[in-house]
């Protein structure tokens, strides 16, 4: 028997991860919302809606914009009433940071979007999300963010700020699963798009069809594991 379709908003979709989820819950025959900050830039995302019709809504979404982030809200209850599905996959990485030259600037950049913007945006979606069936949320992590796994210098910014977001999406979790929602916190591996390289193992494609499985697979006890694309236990 075929699944239902889902409802599903997706934030940072222009490109890379969140693009291929796109690609693949339509191809599944799930109903999504997806956002970047520049639609009329996003050429890829485009390319899709023109052929998915009524199941891929497009919204500007600037997620450290308050403001933006209800709007999209708004936008996803007015198309639906509800969501089943949200995954917040939006983030940033600034390269080549030397010690000695920490900019503070990019600490708060990285901190407003890989960190406040997604929490923020789950605690206001919940609502919807309360209505929605067997409803669950996702937060693209790394394990660039496992204090366990940090040996060195690198990325530094980056790391500190999903270790940020795996400490808050653990606190959210609680009060989450009271309104029936799952949460899982996920590492991509390392993807072969603009932030991963073209060095990378791993193209979006299998990444995100491991992710998709573990977001599908997640029980009713689901309080923010931290998790890779293959639904193994990464420490913390």
């Amino acid at each position: 028997m075929k699944p239902p379709s889902r409802r599903v908003l997706v934030t940072g979709c222009s490109r890379g991860i969140g693009l291929e989820f796109v690609r693949q819950l339509l191809a599944r025959g799930d109903r999504v919302l997806a956002t970047c900050r520049d639609p009329a830039q996003a050429d890829a995302l485009s390319a899709l809606a023109a052929d998915a019709g009524a199941a891929l809504g497009i919204a500007a979404l600037e997620v450290t914009d308050p403001a933006s982030r209800a709007a999209v809200l708004a936008a996803a209850e007015a198309r639906w009433g509800a969501l089943d599905v949200l995954i917040n996959n939006a983030g940033v990485l600034r390269r080549g940071e030397v010690f000695g030259a920490l900019d503070a600037h990019d600490f708060r950049a990285a901190f407003e979007t890989n960190t406040l913007a997604p929490l923020l945006f789950t605690e206001a979606a919940a609502p919807l999300l309360a209505r929605g069936e067997v409803p669950r949320v996702a937060y693209l992590s790394s394990t660039l963010g496992s204090i366990a796994n940090t040996q060195g210098f690198y990325t530094v910014s980056y790391g500190v700020t999903k270790a940020g977001l795996n400490m808050g999406a653990r606190h959210l979790a609680a009060p989450l699963a009271a309104l029936g929602i799952r949460s899982v916190l996920l590492h991509p591996g390392w993807v072969q798009t603009e932030m991963g390289g073209a060095g990378a193992t791993l193209t979006p494609t299998e990444s995100v069809r491991g992710l998709l499985a573990v977001i599908d697979g997640l029980s009713d006890e689901a309080r923010a594991p931290f998790l890779d694309w293959r639904g193994e236990p990464l420490p913390w």
